[in-house]
């Protein structure tokens, strides 16, 4: 539901003034992670589950000069000699109207350079003509006195839904199994709290500290992580919430922590041509109440290959993704009743503005998934947006072209056979373009169940 939270205001910040977003599964973007929105059923939603990509100008403290005498001294991310970067504020106005929300007024607000030069912080408040509502609050990159290579970040989110839209286990089978699944109508409150410590290792690009890191890469891309890119290591404590109405019965909160292991090795994080990513998080979900405690992991690996510029097109980009995760403590046995898993809203998924976009959000959940996704981006020659009006309020440095293509599939086993029998596929295009340094994403999407267009930020990989 965090996606979807930014996708609607981003969605709405630039377009709500000519047309008005028609969105069925707009809760559920925001409801267990930011982001969504369809065409035939325009879907929006958010997903707070992923912080927000903003580009943010940083002084570099380290003086040339000393990096050619390799001295041993390690700058701090911060010196008091630097000049101060001023706070950048930007707010606007969101007003929209979907099938689940009815019309939507809010506002969202962006503040770079949030006390400190690396941090941002991001608001978002929306109340609906059904009296639907839902915030949002981030505050990413913070640093503390003495520690160089940690960054702090958190994030609050709270959604009331009269009409939200859930997709469930069937509740009538005996044994319901990964993809039979009922879609549910109910009233329905959501909300999840994180806070993430993530320490840089002092490496690469990290050796000069955690702030330093977040900069534009300038130096070359290699597949050596103690020479090329950023790696860290994250500590995120959560609690999440979903409470349905005509649901009473289902599990409805989740509390534990998230280890992540990360390596960014892309030349850039807005608009990638080379180098890729690799993270793996493991999840430890406690026992809450009388659910017992679960185990889950996840691993994503991304690589983007440059097929240089021509007369038609400034850059050519293929990113290819893959996205693999299971719930190891996994037990099912309904007739003893007893299982070791996640809540739906907490656990394995596929679904929604990220992987197999196709779909709604989390509509496929169970014990295991894996998807692959393949884009072909393009940055054409000829860019329009900065001269329209609207666009022409903002700086709009780029747009993108995109096709994709994407492949997965939600088991309740663990193997290469279940994994890869009856996959979902999907297909879309999609209009991409940074604005203000955050990277606006619309895809349209065919090949589910229905057409979606989406609308969110960041790129989806």
């Amino acid at each position: 539901m965090q996606l979807y939270k930014s996708v609607v205001m981003i969605y709405c910040v630039f377009f709500s003034i000519d047309s008005v977003a028609q969105s069925e599964a707009i809760h559920s973007v925001i409801s267990n992670d930011p982001e969504y929105v369809t065409a035939s059923k325009t879907t929006t939603s958010h997903r707070p589950d992923t912080e927000v990509v903003v580009e943010t100008e940083l002084i570099s403290e380290i003086n040339p000069q000393s990096q050619q005498q390799n001295t041993a001294e390690k700058p701090s991310a911060v010196t008091p000699s630097e000049k101060a970067l001023s706070p950048e504020f930007v707010a606007v106005p969101i007003v929209f109207s979907t099938e689940t929300l009815s019309t939507t007024f809010g506002a969202a607000g962006v503040l770079k350079h949030a006390g400190q030069p690396q941090a941002v912080a991001l608001g978002i408040g929306l109340y609906s003509a059904n009296d639907s509502w839902l915030s949002y609050a981030g505050f990413y990159h913070y640093q503390l006195p003495e520690l160089d290579q940690w960054l702090f970040s958190a994030e609050l989110f709270r959604g009331h839904y009269e009409q939200g839209i859930y997709y469930l286990p069937n509740s009538d089978l005996y044994e319901p199994k990964a993809n039979d699944i009922s879609r549910v109508i109910s009233v329905g409150d959501e909300g999840f709290n994180k806070l993430t410590m993530e320490y840089v290792l002092p490496i690469a690009r990290g050796k000069h500290g955690a702030a330093n890191a977040l900069g534009e890469n300038t130096t070359p891309i290699s597949w050596n992580p103690l020479e090329s890119g950023v790696s860290s290591i994250s500590l995120t404590p959560f609690s999440k919430y979903r409470e349905l109405e005509a649901l009473a019965y289902l599990a409805d909160e989740a509390r534990g922590v998230e280890l992540a292991f990360n390596w960014d090795n892309r030349d850039a994080k807005l608009n990638s041509t080379e180098g890729g990513q690799t993270n793996l998080t493991i999840t430890k979900g406690f026992s809450v109440d009388d659910d017992p405690s679960w185990l889950m992991w996840e691993f994503e690996q991304s690589a983007f290959m440059s097929f240089g510029s021509n007369s038609w097109f400034e850059q050519q980009v293929l990113g290819i993704n893959f996205y693999l995760a299971d719930t190891p403590s996994w037990e099912q046995d309904y007739k003893q009743q007893q299982f070791q898993q996640p809540p739906s809203f907490a656990g394995v998924s596929l679904g929604g503005f990220d992987r197999l976009r196709g779909y709604s959000s989390k509509q496929f959940t169970g014990r295991s998934a894996v998807n692959y996704a393949l884009e072909y981006r393009v940055t054409p020659q000829w860019q329009p947006l900065q001269s329209l009006p609207v666009f022409n309020l903002y700086n709009i440095p780029w747009w993108q072209w995109v096709l994709f293509a994407e492949a997965g599939n939600v088991a309740d086993e663990f193997t290469l056979t279940e994994l890869h029998d009856d996959m979902k596929t999907n297909y879309g295009a999609g209009i991409r373009f940074e604005v203000e340094g955050i990277v606006i994403r619309t895809d349209f999407v065919t090949g589910g169940d229905e057409s979606q267009f989406w609308v969110m930020v960041n790129q989806a990989f």
